[in-house]
């Protein structure tokens, strides 16, 4: 019997689909292409999907046939095949992306790479800075320096120790009723944030390394949880770069917000903001009025190659 469900788990061969309450172990049938995307992996979670029931017995089993139009994705490169890329989650409400200061520290460019990306993809993103209680008080103002660049600019941002639920009750109010993701590189806390968030998850934490100050990885596939008030989370694993496709180099300003309220004003309306006259960009630059990390950013991007493939 056919009938339509949401993938909450998928390790690429097997698939955990919920319908009515009910999870199936799902598989494809031969090869399954999606129309204009060249992904690693057919079906990703948050994916609706429709399927055939095989069994509805103790291990309840099903055929997936068919995949609904997507309402969003968001992706990372393919670590073997760099011209496609993996999906990493589907049909998503907002992004929370972890930063941490240190033990691992975030640099800025990978939190402009991911903003460009969810951006891409018409994603909202939420900063949140973890593990406040391990800085000293330089880090911590260094910390809260970076975060005003965002906090500028229109970001929703949060300062939490994953650990202690009660640091958490924005974050919390945040979710009600929408899927969240949750991301960033191993180690910053994502797991400890989500057990806080719900303690009968259960995932999994490790210690970052000492001695590389990188997260080990505990989280090997993306999955989707049920919590209280409607809301759904996404765990994903930990990343330690983020793909950014398909972007042409005179639109990629136009994903720096910052950046695209000033566009018009510039000479050239294909201005890259590097070497034209008359840059308003450049202008806000000097002013002090654009971050010199988020310039620095840019400028790094524009000259990836790999971005406009």
């Amino acid at each position: 019997m056919r009938q339509k469900g949401i993938v909450y788990c998928s390790t690429g061969s097997h698939y955990r689909v919920k319908f009515n309450g009910a999870f199936y172990d799902c598989r494809i049938k031969g090869k399954f292409r999606i129309k204009g995307i060249k992904s690693t992996n057919p079906i990703a979670v948050g994916d609706r999907v429709w399927f055939d029931r095989e069994s509805d017995g103790v291990k309840k089993t099903g055929v997936i046939t068919e995949i609904e139009s997507r309402q969003n994705y968001i992706v990372r490169k393919s670590v073997n095949l760099s011209k496609q890329i993996h999906i990493i989650a589907s049909n998503i409400d907002q992004v929370f992306l972890m930063i941490t200061f240190k033990t691992p520290t975030t640099f800025p460019a990978f939190i402009d790479r991911f903003l460009v990306t969810a951006k891409a993809y018409e994603i909202k993103t939420i900063l949140v800075f973890n593990k406040i209680d391990l800085y000293t008080a330089q880090e911590l103002k260094d910390m809260r320096s970076l975060k005003g660049v965002y906090e500028k600019i229109g970001y929703d941002c949060y300062e939490v120790v994953a650990k202690e639920d009660n640091s958490l009750g924005e974050i919390k109010k945040t979710m009600a009723k929408k899927v969240s993701v949750f991301s960033g590189h191993s180690g910053v806390g994502k797991s400890t944030l989500l057990n806080s968030l719900s303690p009968g998850l259960d995932l999994k934490t490790a210690n970052v390394s000492t001695q590389h100050e990188q997260g080990q990885h505990t989280t090997t596939f993306a999955e989707m949880f049920d919590l209280e008030g409607g809301a759904k989370i996404i765990d994903t694993p930990g990343i330690k770069g983020f793909g950014v496709v398909d972007i042409q180099k005179e639109e990629l300003s136009g994903y720096f917000r910052e950046f695209s309220v000033l566009r018009s004003q510039c000479k050239f309306n294909n201005c890259l903001h590097t070497t034209e006259p008359q840059c308003a960009v450049k202008v806000a630059l000097e002013a002090g009025e654009i971050a010199q990390s988020r310039y620095k950013s840019y400028l790094q991007l524009l000259d990836d190659d790999a971005l406009y493939r």
